[in-house]
């Protein structure tokens, strides 16, 4: 049986670039509406394809939205690891990574309402394509974590699970909590004004929580 021709370039770039299309548009729709009100057909029509060809791609709504999830964790994961943390200080290393954490945040507030949301749905799209696009978090947090201690700069219990919920809830409230914020006590957390404090704030919380007492 002869083999099948394999996909010319140009359209696989064309797969490529369409598949990009229709995520940007759906990111932005869930996001907007959650996993619930967003709708297939919009997202559809604003790609200028189809309804089939979008199921097509992903094979489902849900298919589409975890493809969502996967893309907007992996831009975050793929810059933790644009970082070469391995060779700075420990102290310097896990501030430089909370800090990314803080920028990236900031600069991708869609990203804190997909989780927000995918917490509404209380975490059912999860699946393991998601867990091992983000377990190389805690990986590299435990590398700087076992560096610290055997150079003394770093309590022996601290949990690489723990420290990377410290400095992501820090990084997702300052996001997401920003309006209710500013009605209750008329501070816009995201006001340029203060993003040094915030941002140093941040890593002195962490290195003040992982230094011995002492």
């Amino acid at each position: 049986m002869a083999a099948r021709p394999a996909t010319p370039p140009e359209r696989s770039r064309d797969r490529e670039r369409t598949q990009a299309e229709i995520l940007d548009v759906a990111t932005r729709e869930f996001a907007e509406h959650g996993y619930s009100g967003a709708r297939v057909d919009d997202i559809a029509e604003r790609t200028r394809t189809t309804k089939r060809m979008l199921y097509y791609y992903f094979g489902s709504k849900e298919g589409l939205f975890v493809a969502v999830l996967e893309r907007a964790y992996t831009a975050i994961r793929d810059a933790e690891g644009a970082v070469d943390v391995d060779h700075l200080d420990p102290v310097a290393a896990i501030r430089r990574l909370a800090e990314l954490t803080f920028d990236h945040h900031e600069a991708h507030p869609d990203f804190i309402r997909l989780v927000s949301i995918e917490n509404i749905h209380r975490g059912e799209h999860m699946g393991d394509s998601l867990a091992a696009i983000n377990a190389p978090a805690v990986e590299r947090i435990d590398r700087i974590l076992q560096r610290g201690r055997e150079a003394g700069a770093f309590r022996e219990d601290v949990d690489a699970v723990d420290l990377h919920m410290l400095i992501s809830s820090y990084c997702v409230f300052r996001v997401a909590n920003r309006h209710t914020w500013q009605a209750l006590f008329q501070r816009d957390l995201l006001d340029p004004a203060l993003r040094d404090r915030y941002r140093s704030m941040l890593g002195d919380v962490v290195v003040e929580y992982l230094t011995p007492a002492g």
